[in-house]
């Protein structure tokens, strides 16, 4: 059976860990990384979509969105992508640095789309490295085994999520995120 799948932003992920940077508060992969999985899988059940569309992988310390993980190692598959020759951060062995003065340009983002982004981030940052970890063992990442996580599992148990389910896998591929 055809499983959901989105088509990755690059931009809004660029955007996103650029606004998260810009806070202020020294982050690290983890909170980032987890940051993302909650605003994804919120915005995923509240609206029917993800803000980012990433592929999940359940890892040993929670879900990574692969394709952000790669931009945050700084890797330039997805430079191109977005019409860029960098990104705004270096990483610094697990801790993310700006290297670039301007502000974020948010306008790439629709309002729910920040609002999740502001709370996944703020959610992530008031918990320790173990309290996060725990937060995302739930069990769409109990149901990966420490494979690829199904935007199916993410979705929350409803009374339609049968129809949600047939419909996002119809129509994920072309949606634009």
């Amino acid at each position: 059976m055809k499983s959901i799948r989105f088509k990755f932003s690059p931009e809004k992920a660029r955007i996103a860990v650029h606004w998260m940077l810009s806070q202020g508060a020294k982050t690290d992969l983890h909170a980032i990384l987890k940051a993302c999985y909650f605003a994804d899988k919120k915005h995923l059940n509240d609206h029917g979509r993800p803000i980012f569309g990433a592929t999940y992988r359940a890892m040993k310390f929670g879900p990574v969105p692969i394709e952000i993980y790669e931009m945050l190692k700084g890797d330039p598959i997805w430079l191109a992508d977005m019409e860029t020759d960098r990104y705004p951060w270096i990483l610094d062995g697990f801790r993310l640095q700006l290297i670039d003065n301007s502000d974020p340009d948010i306008n790439g983002l629709s309002e729910s789309n920040l609002q999740l982004i502001r709370d996944g981030f703020e959610k992530s940052c008031k918990m320790t490295f173990s309290e996060r970890t725990k937060a995302t063992h739930g069990s769409d990442w109990q149901a990966a085994r420490l494979g690829f996580m199904s935007y199916e599992d993410m979705l929350e148990e409803t009374e339609d999520k049968a129809d949600r389910i047939a419909y996002l896998r119809e129509s994920a591929p072309y949606m634009k995120i």
